[in-house]
């Protein structure tokens, strides 16, 4: 199993600092409508759903929110939202995948493409950098849950595909399709972890400067201020002392 993954432990830790927290609530809370709306709305029965509002308490989102977002879903006064995913390059060739909840696609489309172009990157076509990126379950558990062999034993056992340990932390990955079952075995045997979802992980990655840094973080900052925009990813990679200056 492989080493440390510098780019998902920084952008794990940029998405915790940099979300106002208003807007990210409002992000979880409509994924956990959608989740709802499109299943059932016990979350022990709807594994979409389980995962929402598990990504939703790891934020801290209020218990109250959580549930007004499920019964707004069941009361049938929800928006009608659509999935979208946009995919484009950003400063210096970095791929770029945007995903997105929308009731208008054509004004998400519009905003999606006028962020892209005013700061340095260019929307593409659908497919044109999904090739770059794996679909995969991440798991995240701080340092405190154990040693990186401790940790290594209970993913292989709960069935994960790969353990990736700092001292920031271990990072899980497993199948997009095992997500659900491989959390809930490393609860038993580890506890709560910090962030359960699915993310496209780079299957190969760009090397940037501080400058390139700077211009990527200006696109991703202005993409995840769109309502409509639920996460960004991107596959950047940057020394420590890039890292350090930024």
């Amino acid at each position: 199993m492989a080493g440390h993954s510098k780019w998902a432990n920084i952008q794990h830790r940029k998405g915790r600092q940099d979300a106002a927290r208003s807007k990210l609530f409002s992000k979880l809370s409509k994924e956990i409508t959608v989740a709802a709306k499109m299943g059932d709305p016990d979350p022990e029965k709807n594994p979409r759903l389980r995962l929402a509002v598990k990504e939703a308490k790891s934020q801290s989102v209020p218990k109250d929110v959580i549930e007004r977002a499920i019964k707004k879903a069941t009361g049938g006064d929800s928006e009608a939202y659509e999935e979208i995913r946009y995919e484009g390059y950003g400063p210096n060739g970095v791929a770029v995948i945007v995903e997105a909840m929308t009731d208008n696609r054509n004004r998400t489309a519009s905003n999606v493409r006028s962020t892209f172009s005013k700061n340095g990157g260019n929307m593409g076509e659908t497919g044109s950098v999904g090739f770059m990126f794996e679909r995969k379950g991440e798991v995240i558990y701080p340092a405190s849950a154990g040693d990186a062999d401790t940790v290594m034993m209970a993913a292989i056992e709960a069935g994960a595909e790969d353990v990736e340990s700092s001292e920031d932390g271990h990072v899980i990955w497993c199948a997009d399709t095992d997500l659900n079952e491989v959390s809930t075995a490393l609860e038993a045997e580890l506890g709560e972890s910090e962030t359960t979802r699915l993310v496209w992980k780079p299957a190969t990655t760009t090397e940037l400067d501080l400058e390139g840094m700077q211009s990527l973080m200006k696109l991703v900052d202005a993409l995840e201020d769109d309502d409509d925009v639920q996460r960004v990813t991107t596959n950047f990679e940057a020394s420590d002392e890039v890292m350090a200056q930024l």
